[in-house]
C-alpha cells in the first residue's frame, strides 16, 4: 500500500522506453537512494573529464556575480539560483521575483538579480509551499545551440546495467517528450563489461541528429560521461540539453548527476560536495544518528526496526483508517540512544496525537528496548500514547516491565489490535485537541 520510489522527470522517459523503473514505496515521500549535487559542481566535474561545457563560475554573495560576469565579458550570460529542484526558470522567490534563471546582459544586472536570489527561498514546482534557500547563483556564458538533444545514463534494474536514454528532442520537459511522442526516446543498453564502445557511441550520436562534423566530438562526449557514470558511482546522469552550438562545438548545457549513497565510502570527493541545507533538516539529522527517516503528512509516529516491517506497520495503520506521520527505521540498533533520537524526530512534529513501537526484537533484547522506551518517555515527559509492540527475545519481561511503568505505554502482542488501538488513540487526542481538553488513558489489558 505504502511505497517509496525515486521520484525523477526520467519515470516517464523510462516508461516510454519500456524500461522497468523501481515501484516498491512509490505512494509517499521519496526515498532518496542518490546524492545530488548542485549544476556548478556537476559543470566542475565534467570539466574535469574533458566534457565541454559553458564557461561559468558560481557567487555566494553579489558583488561576487559583478566579478564573474566582468571575467565572462561580453553582454550575453545567464544567472541561475543554485537550488536542488526542478523547475527553477518558473520559480518565484520569497521576495517576489520571478524565475531562478535569468538571461542577464551585463555585470550590473548580474549584482542586481544575484541580490534578489541570494539568501532567498524558491519556491518550484517540486519544492512545495515552504521553498528552499538559494545560498549561491552560478553566473555562465549564453551559448546559442543549432541543436539540442537530450541524454542520461543510469542503472536499469530489469536489465541489471547501464542503460542510456536519449532523444532529439532536447531542451525541454521530457516528461512532456514522453507524453507527446514517446517514439522520439531512444534506450541503448550497455553491456557493463565491455562499457561504451565507439560503434555505440557513434550510433548514438549519428541517431540523434548531430551534424557529421560533430559526430566524433559527440561520441567522445557520451564515452566521457560514461565514464564518469562508472568512476564516481552515479545513480544517473542526465544532460538536458546536449547541444550543438552555433559554432559546432558539442556542450553540455545544464547537467544533474546522482551518485549511490552506498558508495559514499569509496567517493569521499564526491560526498564532500553535498549541500545539507537543500534537504529536510530533521532527515538530516536522522541520517547522522544511523536512522532511516521519512517525514509524512499523517497524525501517527511510527517507531519499527527493518524496512519492512516498518512498510507493513504503515499499512496496517492505513488499512485501519489512520494516517503514518513518518516512516522510520531503527535498523538493527533499536538501542536506547537510538529509540530517543528517534522519538525526538517523531514529536518535533506537533500533527502527531499517537505513536506506534513496532519491534522485533533480535540483536537486541526486547526487555533492553522497553527499559529504553521507557526512559525516553520519562526524560521526554511525553504526553501522547504509545502503542508498543514487542516481539522476540525477551518479550515477556518486556512486557512486564512496560505494564508496570505507570506511564502511557500500552503493550499489546497482536499486531491487528495494536493497529486498531493506535488510530483509535489517535482519533480520541485528535478531538480532545480540537476542544482544548485534556484526556487521560487507561487500557485493561
Amino acid at each position: 500500500m505504502y511505497k517509496l520510489a525515486r521520484c525523477r522527470p526520467l519515470t516517464a522517459a523510462f516508461k516510454a522506453s519500456k524500461i522497468s523503473t523501481p515501484s516498491r514505496m512509490a505512494g509517499i515521500a521519496q526515498q532518496k537512494r542518490a546524492l545530488s549535487i548542485h549544476e556548478y559542481l556537476s559543470a566542475d566535474l565534467l570539466r574535469q573529464y574533458g566534457v565541454g561545457v559553458p564557461q561559468g563560475s558560481v557567487a555566494t554573495t553579489a558583488a561576487e556575480a559583478e566579478t564573474i560576469a566582468k571575467k565572462i565579458g561580453g553582454d550575453d550570460m545567464v544567472i541561475k539560483a543554485q537550488v536542488l529542484a526542478g523547475g527553477r526558470g518558473k520559480g518565484t522567490f520569497d521576495n517576489g521575483l520571478k524565475g531562478g534563471v535569468r538571461v542577464i546582459y551585463s555585470p550590473t544586472e548580474a549584482r542586481m538579480f544575484a541580490d534578489q536570489m541570494i539568501g532567498h527561498k524558491l519556491v518550484t514546482k517540486q519544492t512545495g509551499a515552504d521553498g528552499r534557500l538559494c545560498n549561491s547563483v552560478y553566473i555562465c556564458e549564453r551559448k546559442f545551440a543549432r541543436r539540442e538533444f537530450y541524454l542520461a545514463i543510469l542503472m536499469d534494474r530489469a536489465s541489471q546495467g547501464p542503460v542510456i536514454v536519449s532523444s532529439s528532442q532536447g531542451g525541454m520537459d521530457i516528461e512532456t517528450v514522453a507524453k507527446e511522442n514517446p517514439g522520439a526516446i531512444t534506450t541503448t543498453y550497455i553491456d557493463i563489461h565491455k562499457g561504451v564502445t565507439d560503434d555505440i557511441a557513434r550510433k548514438i550520436s549519428a541517431d540523434l541528429g548531430f551534424s557529421e562534423q560533430c559526430i566524433e566530438d559527440a561520441k567522445d562526449t557520451i564515452q566521457k560521461l560514461y565514464k564518469i557514470f562508472m568512476e564516481k558511482d552515479a545513480t544517473q546522469i542526465e544532460i538536458n540539453p546536449l547541444s550543438e552550438t552555433s559554432d559546432h562545438q558539442v556542450l553540455a548545457m545544464d547537467a544533474k548527476l546522482g551518485f549511490d549513497d552506498n558508495a559514499e565510502f569509496r567517493q569521499k570527493d564526491i560526498f564532500g560536495l553535498r549541500d545539507t541545507t537543500q534537504e529536510d533538516a530533521e532527515e538530516v539529522r536522522a541520517a547522522e544518528s544511523g536512522l532511516n527517516f521519512i517525514k509524512l503528512g499523517g497524525d501517527i509516529g511510527c517507531l519499527v526496526n527493518g524496512a519492512g516491517l516498518a512498510m507493513a506497520t504503515m499499512d496496517i495503520i492505513k488499512l485501519n483508517g489512520g494516517e503514518p506521520a513518518n516512516f522510520l527505521d531503527v535498523g538493527g540498533g533499536a538501542t536506547p540512544q537510538a529509540i530517543k533520537e528517534a522519538f525526538t524526530l517523531i514529536t518535533s512534529d506537533p500533527k502527531v496525537t499517537a505513536i506506534f513501537v513496532n519491534i522485533f526484537g533480535g540483536i537486541v533484547r526486547c526487555d533492553a528496548i522497553a527499559k529504553g522506551l521507557i526512559s525516553t518517555v520519562e526524560s521526554m515527559n511525553l504526553r501522547i500514547p504509545i502503542i508498543a509492540r514487542l516481539q522476540g527475545t525477551n518479550m515477556e519481561a518486556a512486557h512486564k516491565l512496560i505494564n508496570e511503568s505507570s506511564l502511557k505505554i500500552f503493550s499489546i502482542d497482536d499486531l491487528q489490535s495494536a493497529a486498531e488501538k493506535v488510530v483509535q488513540f489517535s482519533k480520541v487526542v485528535k478531538m480532545a485537541r480540537d476542544i482544548d481538553v485534556d484526556v487521560t488513558f487507561s487500557l485493561g489489558i
